[in-house]
């Protein structure tokens, strides 16, 4: 029994290790030692679908007009949790990517919350240190598909907003079915890159996806 419960809490380790890998392992994660991995469903010129298991992310929440300022609030407080401020006392590794989770009805000149999320490392997918600070928590995205819209330059409100209404307009000319509460911006570098940066929107799939032949 103890050999099978062992044996149970070992699988449940390389199941997520297989998803948080080695950023070798991905064409854009260039500046973390782990990134979160995926397998390509299909591909097209607009969009790619991708499948991703389920993992677990660190989580924080902050109202804004914008993205951007949100974006910068959030992403310090997280980065404080990761440099010690856990009740361990721990420093936790960077990984690729940030995420934002964007509400999709945002009524005009009201202010939104966003939630920004850092990807567990490997070493933390099951056990995680609790956070000091209370705005501070643990989130788990599901095994998922998702339509991937890819672009270059900074992640800022304004290329986030083209893309992803980009990205809504060519999933509606195949009359694909998406989660349209939301949608995640993301992006894989950080601010003192330069030049080759990647960021991406997210849509989640609804039923089975659509990826037409280009």
């Amino acid at each position: 029994m103890v050999y099978f419960v062992g044996l149970v809490g070992l699988l449940l380790i390389l199941t997520a290790e297989a998803r948080v890998g080695i950023s070798s392992e991905s064409s854009f994660c260039t500046e973390s030692r782990e990134c979160l991995l995926y397998d390509l469903v299909c591909k097209n010129d607009d969009y790619e679908v991708r499948h991703y298991d389920s993992v677990k992310w660190v989580s924080t929440d902050e109202e804004s007009y914008f993205m951007d300022k949100a974006t910068y609030t959030a992403f310090r407080r997280l980065f404080k949790y990761i440099t010690g401020s856990n009740e361990a006392g721990v420093n936790i590794d960077m990984t690729a990517p940030v995420t934002v989770k964007i509400e999709e009805k945002k009524k005009m000149w009201a202010s939104s919350v966003f939630t920004i999320s850092f990807l567990l490392p490997s070493d933390y997918q099951m056990i995680h240190p609790q956070p000091t600070d209370d705005k501070v928590y643990f989130t788990e995205t599901p095994d998922m598909k998702v339509y991937v819209r890819s672009y270059g330059g900074w992640m800022m409100s304004l290329t986030s907003s083209v893309n992803s209404m980009l990205l809504k307009r060519q999933l509606d000319n195949v009359q694909a079915t998406y989660n349209k509460d939301y949608h995640y911006a993301v992006g894989y570098d950080s601010p003192m890159k330069i030049l080759n940066r990647h960021n991406e929107v997210w849509y989640m799939v609804e039923g089975e996806p659509v990826c037409p032949t280009s």
